[in-house]
């Protein structure tokens, strides 16, 4: 998932922008205010391109969040846990955890963003033509214009039949429907997704070698981008039918090493890294895990206050973290993992603690069952 800095939350879904925003957000409005809009409507002063320019970017921005929130709302209501959505250079991410119910859920959460833009498109569209027919054709309704072109091509581009894109994700639920099967779904969308990518790359080149300058470059990033996400679903693809069959026990590690949980992070880290050399230790009381914590988290704690605080006010608490059984395959365990537990879960059988596994044991699993 694509790091960025928290906005807030809207329907209860965090809103984060990566850094690569503002360069998007620059590029736009440089865009617009130095060429586009000075060429197209002359005879208006610096600052009105200049400002037109940022407005502009600020509503592009405004569409590409309700375009990534219009799939976190339905996703939700598909039982998905949706845990951000991001902005950067190259649009909006929707970080979405959880099992798919069926092909027909899947089609709904990724057929609604395109449509949310489609409508946007064609409402800014509206407007623009409205004001055409009062007779406003100056920059307003210009950089209206605008807007729904672009709203409107960002529909038709995730309609493309290609992981990662919203149409990748159309054409897997109409795959798995009609085949039954949603690995080969898987399978077939990321091939498709690597030589659009592929193809889309060598056209951004083309551009760029004919002069078009940043739409070339821009096109060149997104086809990486797409080859990117289709040879990473492919590879996730792969591993979770590698692990089909692979039982929890195979994996974990047993009988880990256990802490109380209001032992100081001072005594924690004299008596039980050191000698243990593990970096994850469940806390548990009569027996019963009531907490994980990793030695990130202890680090996080500054020297001053070690000696006072108890490894429960740093831990994942118990709700948070993820529990398995020895017998679970591998597979079905890897979508559940968290990040509160730095994806490491605990082996429970017959109410007793029997192990912990964590993502770094299941990659270790993959390597070695690689071909």
């Amino acid at each position: 998932m694509i790091a960025g800095a928290g906005l807030g939350r809207i329907a209860g879904v965090p809103i984060g922008v990566n850094w690569s925003v503002l360069v998007l957000a620059l590029l736009i409005a440089g865009a617009l205010s130095e060429g586009t809009l000075p060429d197209t409507y002359p005879g208006y002063p610096n600052w009105a391109y200049d400002l037109t320019g940022v407005l502009a970017a600020v509503i592009f921005l405004v569409g590409l969040v309700a375009h990534e929130l219009s799939h976190a709302i339905v996703a939700n209501r598909n039982g998905f846990e949706v845990r951000r959505i991001t902005l950067w250079m190259l649009g909006g991410v929707a970080d979405v955890r959880g099992v798919s119910p069926g092909p027909g859920a899947e089609a709904r959460i990724f057929a609604v963003g395109p449509l949310v833009s489609l409508l946007v498109g064609a409402f800014v569209g509206g407007v623009a033509a409205v004001l055409a027919l009062a007779g406003l054709t100056g920059l307003v309704t210009g950089v209206l214009t605008w807007l729904a072109v672009v709203h409107l091509a960002i529909a038709a581009l995730n309609l493309l039949p290609a992981a990662p894109l919203d149409g990748g994700r159309i054409l897997r639920a109409a795959l798995w429907r009609w085949r039954g099967d949603r690995t080969q779904a898987n399978l077939t969308v990321a091939w498709v997704g690597r030589g659009l990518g592929t193809a889309v790359i060598a056209l951004g080149l083309v551009a760029l070698v004919r002069g078009s300058g940043l739409g070339a470059v821009w096109l060149a990033l997104l086809g990486w981008f797409m080859l990117a996400a289709a040879s990473t679903e492919e590879y996730r693809t792969n591993a979770l039918e590698t692990l089909s069959e692979v039982p929890v026990r195979e994996v974990m590690t047993a009988q880990p090493q256990t802490v109380p949980p209001d032992a100081s992070v001072a005594d924690f880290l004299d008596h039980y890294v050191i000698r243990r050399g593990h970096n994850a230790f469940p806390l548990t009381e009569d027996g019963q895990p009531v907490a994980l914590v990793t030695l990130d988290r202890v680090r996080q704690v500054p020297p001053e206050r070690r000696g006072d605080t108890t490894m429960r006010q740093v831990a994942c608490p118990r709700d948070q973290f993820t529990f398995t059984t020895p017998d679970e395959p591998v597979s079905d365990l890897l979508p559940r993992l968290n990040g509160c537990a730095e994806g490491r879960a605990l082996v429970m059988s017959d109410g007793h603690l029997v192990g912990i596994v964590s993502s770094r044991d299941i990659s270790r699993t993959i390597q070695r069952r690689a071909p």
